[in-house]
């Protein structure tokens, strides 16, 4: 698949929510039980201005999206991960229901990592689901490692993981 990366404007905003909101309602529907929710347009907004939303486009279209950020996600637990001089933290990964499983979220990453070492950071980390809705198992694919385990404020299981660089 040929895609586009682009850095996300506010005029994104309306597609992205429509990304996430579509994710969204996918794994409402495929798990049921979970701590998906409803993007509004105000809270892309928010994402655009806070962190460095990487958007991929095919045919004019978004397909995908990933966010890094300087700042610490609450749930990120860091006495797990190894000392680096600047840490990025990898948010908000999303992509089209119907493009999953195309290379889009790989190609993604692999944006993000380019973008992370121009940057430059020390290492990517992220936390995902420790539960058949995690993406563990894709993570470990595209070349990150574990580094730990522990239940989230709201008893949800999360697995951390990082990218050296």
């Amino acid at each position: 698949m040929n895609l586009d990366f682009s850095i996300a404007t506010e005029g994104d905003a309306l597609a992205l929510k429509a990304l996430h909101n579509a994710v969204s309602g996918a794994f409402l529907l495929r798990y049921r039980f979970g701590p998906w929710s409803v993007t509004t347009e105000t809270d892309m907004l928010l994402l655009i201005r806070n962190s460095r939303c990487i958007v991929a486009w095919s045919f004019g279209s978004i397909v995908g999206t990933l966010h890094l950020r300087t700042k610490k996600p609450w749930a990120v637990h860091i006495p797990y991960f190894t000392r680096v001089k600047k840490a990025l933290y990898l948010t908000e990964m999303a992509v089209f229901p119907t493009m999953q499983r195309q290379g889009i979220g790989r190609m993604l990453l692999e944006e993000a990592t380019r973008q992370a070492r121009a940057w430059p950071a020390g290492a990517i980390r992220l936390d995902t689901f420790d539960a058949d809705a995690g993406a563990g198992g894709f993570y470990a694919k595209c070349g990150f490692r574990e580094v730990g385990r522990m239940r989230d404020r709201r008893g949800l299981p999360l697995i951390f993981f990082e990218l050296l660089l």
